[in-house]
């Protein structure tokens, strides 16, 4: 009988096979270890998919050793490069285009282009643009994620409101009959664990701005677009619109304000989400919407990509696994079980339903972010003083100077 390879690493035994896993000393054919996340919410359906993954690869590729390790998203940047500077981690990772800059940098990761090299023009160009550095891509785009407005109707229609706002106008004159209903208008997660890609950057990018200067060599979150988001977030917190478990929220809508029916709306909402609350308030409750607008309507989508370990023994079964997943079959299968949406053009995810369909149709309107090495760690100095505003320590400008100081200094190391 065929062992069950899918586990989860929250044990050091189980980090010490991933080390050897992707040394392949001990295996008698080349073994490739795979470091996923949960992109597949349901725990039961994500193992289950998985494994089916490397009973079927391994069928079509029975010389290689798959081995996929789920791994949780709390902290994987530290993980990621704990395992690389100790020269070890999986063949393959899961990665966003955000994170792969750093890694180029540090010689981490290794070119992918000859994967794709057949089938580069059946895929979405942004798709492969936001996995691409210095001309060179980096990792193979296995889905593509993208997140838009959701609305309580029950809520909407207890405070008289018939048309869910979708611009920050609309937001802040539904703000006051809400409160007047009892519940909040706004959900928001300000909890610095939780991206900025889901919480401020929309805000950002809605209202002009950008994270970084053209040349990436400065921030530009400091500016006047970045004021006048977080100067709307902040008003918005402070008269209760965004509710104050906003300071700890994650974006698990479950058993957050959003989810609970104590919130209108959220604004960085995948269909997954969609399907969690409609449990909870009833499917004819669940309105999907646009992203927000204001300057621009903008919304957070990204590839999710596929890379190969630059310090990997077995590079070649590596990319054979990349081949593989970047298939049609695979990448339907993988955008159905996600609820994403498919990044190869031939290889598109019929919607289920109508409210599948309004996520297709929020495509053209998400953007993947601004890639640099640092992108990371500067999310997390803004995330810090982001809540810093929020209580009333700092004033918006002065939260955004500090920040954008801080970032400068450490871009500024980095040249």
């Amino acid at each position: 009988m065929r062992r069950n390879r899918f586990v989860s690493l929250v044990t050091v035994a189980a980090i010490a096979l991933a080390a050897a896993g992707c040394q392949g000393k001990t295996a008698a054919k080349p073994a490739v270890t795979v470091w996923m996340y949960p992109v597949i919410a349901n725990e039961q359906k994500s193992t289950a998919y998985w494994g089916s993954i490397e009973k079927d690869f391994e069928a079509a590729n029975p010389d290689v050793d798959l081995r996929i390790e789920q791994q949780p998203w709390a902290n994987r940047d530290q993980k990621l490069a704990t395992a690389f500077s100790g020269g070890k981690g999986p063949d393959v990772l899961l990665l966003g285009p955000d994170q792969i800059p750093q890694f180029v940098t540090g010689g981490s990761l290794a070119p992918v282009d000859k994967v794709l090299e057949k089938d580069k023009d059946k895929f979405l160009p942004g798709a492969l643009d936001a996995l691409t550095v210095d001309g060179k891509l980096y990792a193979v785009p296995i889905y593509h994620t993208v997140t838009t407005t959701i609305y309580n109707k029950l809520l909407l229609d207890k405070a008289g409101i018939s048309k869910p706002p979708d611009t920050w106008d609309e937001i802040k004159a539904a703000a006051p009959k809400l409160k007047q209903a009892g519940v909040a208008t706004l959900d928001y997660s300000a909890s610095p664990e939780t991206s900025l890609n889901l919480s401020f950057y929309p805000l950002l990018w809605q209202a002009g701005g950008s994270v970084f200067a053209a040349d990436g060599k400065k921030v530009a979150f400091d500016q006047a677009p970045g004021v006048e988001a977080l100067t709307f977030l902040k008003g918005l917190y402070d008269e209760g619109a965004v509710p104050k478990t906003a300071l700890s929220n994650t974006n698990l809508v479950a058993d957050q304000a959003l989810g609970r029916g104590q919130v209108a709306m959220g604004f960085t909402n995948t269909l997954t989400d969609v399907r969690t609350v409609s449990a909870s308030w009833g499917a004819a409750n669940v309105i999907v919407g646009v992203p927000l607008q204001n300057k621009k309507r903008v919304g957070f989508g990204l590839p999710g990509g596929l890379a190969v370990n630059a310090g990997s023994k077995n590079v070649d079964a590596a990319e054979k696994f990349l081949s593989f997943m970047t298939q049609p079959k695979q990448e339907i299968s993988m955008a159905t079980a996600s609820d994403f949406l498919s990044p190869r053009t031939d290889a598109p995810v019929p919607a289920a339903d109508a409210r599948s369909k309004k996520f297709d149709d929020a495509l053209q309107y998400a953007y993947s972010g601004e890639v640099n090495p640092a992108a990371r760690q500067i999310m997390a100095l803004l995330a810090v003083q982001i809540q810093a505003v929020l209580t009333g320590k700092k004033t918006p400008r002065q939260g955004l100077d500090d920040a954008a100081k801080q970032a400068n200094d450490l871009l500024a190391r980095q040249r």
